[in-house]
């Protein structure tokens, strides 16, 4: 049976460029980047290259761009060191979105608890967009950072960091957005955008898992969360991660070059997925919004269903999806994203994610749109819900 790959959000298989490129690195470049001997130089070079190549892709300079494991360490590096770097100003306060990543909401708690950061959650409408009056709203004297996501992993929709930004800006408060779904996928330039911080990751654009990156905008403050070597200009101590980081640029590079034809292509077969399943499937519910959406993202919640059950039910059928439920101490809870748009508890528990990357062809989304309402009805029928 041909396996179906429709989970590009989760990760993107390894570009075979960047795999090429991550193992002549390998090969090739044994010393320390920190080293001033010629292979040490060898490896610097290696780093800086890409470097170069992450900073072009999004319209930044080489010396604001931050390499980190991943867009996790990213975002935490993001929130505690410019929050610590602002703690003798005064500036205690972070409002962030109701639907972060919980790389954000997580650690935005943890600070809380640690730290008496004064967290303001923000909540979004039913289609997940922050209202961008209610960010100003939240703002105060001792705000010290805003973090809102560019576009959300769950249900695809895109954020108005532009005008977040501008209201952040003009209240002199450092701008995060995790951008970890959008820099691979959509325009994204820090020449136009009015952020400071910007998290990167590069398994979600055909790169390689475990490496990413932190944009951090000329005359940020930003203190460091590790001690040790001093690499990074002190921002993220630690030898760097040479092939990793080396997949990392070439990744931003194929993705810059292939965004624009790609994602347009991509966002005919997410179209075609919205369309047929809420013709075909009853009781299906369309998450984020219709059209301010990542291109490749298609994010439903359908009635009488258990959202895990769907998934390892269209696993049997060779399609890998996701869905927002998580099982936590053997009971499956709904998405913390689907539940702050508003929707009912036990509909919630039905979501279902879909998302079509560069290998996605018309007769895999054929296949998918043939299988599940067939999926569908045997759940429910198993279960004896009639909609």
């Amino acid at each position: 049976m041909a396996r179906v790959y429709l989970d590009h959000a989760a990760t993107t298989p390894v570009d075979p460029e960047v795999a090429e490129a991550m193992a002549r690195a390998l090969r090739e470049t044994s010393g320390n980047p920190s080293s001033i001997y010629a292979e040490g130089r060898a490896a610097r070079a290696l780093v800086d290259g890409a470097r170069t190549a992450v900073a072009a892709a999004i319209g930044a300079e080489p010396a604001e761009i931050v390499f980190t494991s991943g867009g996790t360490e990213a975002d935490n590096l993001a929130l505690r060191g410019a929050l610590k770097a602002r703690k003798g100003d005064g500036k205690d306060g972070l409002v962030v979105s109701a639907i972060e990543h919980h790389a954000v909401l997580d650690t935005a708690h943890d600070l809380e608890r640690s730290d008496r950061v004064r967290v303001t959650v923000v909540g979004v409408d039913r289609d997940g967009r922050v209202d961008p009056r209610d960010v100003a709203r939240a703002i105060d004297d001792r705000t010290g950072l805003v973090s809102i996501m560019h576009a959300n992993n769950e249900i695809g929709t895109i954020e108005p960091i532009a005008e977040i930004g501008r209201i952040c800006q003009e209240r002199g408060v450092a701008f995060h957005t995790d951008a970890v779904q959008t820099v691979g996928a959509l325009d994204f330039d820090v020449r136009r955008l009015p952020v400071d911080l910007v998290s990167i990751n590069a398994h979600k654009f055909y790169g390689p898992k475990g490496v990413g990156a932190l944009y951090v905008r000329r005359g940020t403050r930003l203190a460091t969360m590790q001690t040790g070597g001093g690499q990074e200009k002190g921002r993220r101590t630690g030898t760097e991660n040479v092939a990793g980081i080396v997949g990392l640029g070439i990744a931003m590079r194929v993705a810059a070059a292939r965004r624009g034809a790609e994602s347009a292509r991509q966002a005919k077969l997410r179209d075609r997925i919205i369309d047929d399943v809420l013709a075909r499937v009853p009781a299906a519910v369309l998450n984020g919004h219709r059209t301010e959406r990542l291109p490749n993202n298609a994010n439903f919640c359908i009635d009488g269903v258990e959202g895990e059950s769907l998934i390892v039910a269209l696993d049997l059928e060779g399609f890998a999806v996701s869905s927002g439920s998580a099982c936590t101490s053997g009971e499956t809870e709904p998405s913390h994203v689907i539940l702050a748009l508003g929707v009912d508890r036990e509909l919630a528990k039905g979501s279902l994610r879909v998302t079509v990357g560069r290998a996605t062809t018309d007769a895999d989304v054929d296949a998918f749109l043939a299988a599940l309402p067939r999926v569908v009805e045997r759940l429910r029928s198993a279960s004896a819900v009639t909609v």
